[in-house]
């Protein structure tokens, strides 16, 4: 999820939204801010997704007073710590990135995917992480801060997300249910 401090601007949304069009194969805007779509791999730079080819459905929803389901923003802040301290505000809006599959290559689309989102719109990325994954934050660039309560979490920017796309062993390329050591090649490479 993508903590943001205030709404996203109109102007916002729709470079948001030409963002979205230019890399899926399929789009569809459910409401200002909500989308349906199927993104290609190559508009995130991957090259290399383990012999799996064609395009991963995704959500995408800004939510918050104002602009969708604002009771979708409350409850998903209702559980967390008070995030002031650790990222030097208390989130307003928020959002979404969310696959609809959880293969290891899903989690680096998921990644790069979320990414290329606060290019455009700005915020913090909240991801939650397993607890093997806790000691792998400390390392790549962008973190911003962490938290093991009430669940591990880290908190940083689209750099630390790009960075953590290209562990090895960030988990963001295999998943606990996974015995494949898939490792999506991720170059540094603009998203537009």
């Amino acid at each position: 999820m993508i903590e943001l401090a205030e709404a996203v601007p109109r102007a916002a949304i729709q470079l948001l939204r030409d963002l979205l069009v230019r890399s899926s194969a399929r789009f569809e805007e459910k409401r200002v801010g909500e989308c349906d779509l199927n993104i290609h791999v190559q508009s995130l730079c991957i090259s290399e997704t383990g012999g799996l080819y064609g395009s991963w459905l995704f959500l995408v929803s800004v939510v918050g007073p104002g602009i969708g389901d604002e009771s979708v923003c409350q409850a998903e802040h209702a559980d967390e710590v008070d995030q002031t301290p650790l990222i030097g505000f208390t989130p307003t809006h928020a959002v979404k990135v969310v696959a609809f599959c959880n293969r290891p290559v899903d989690h680096v689309v998921t990644a790069l995917l979320t990414a290329a989102v606060v290019d455009v719109i700005g915020g913090i990325v909240n991801a939650e992480l397993r607890e093997d994954q806790v000691s792998l934050v400390a390392g790549p660039p962008g973190v911003i801060a962490t938290t093991t309560w009430p669940w591990p979490a880290v908190y940083g920017s689209a750099e630390f997300l790009r960075a953590w796309a290209r562990l090895p062993a960030s988990g963001c390329c295999s998943s606990r249910n996974s015995t494949s050591q898939l490792r999506p090649v991720v170059p540094d490479c603009a998203t537009d």
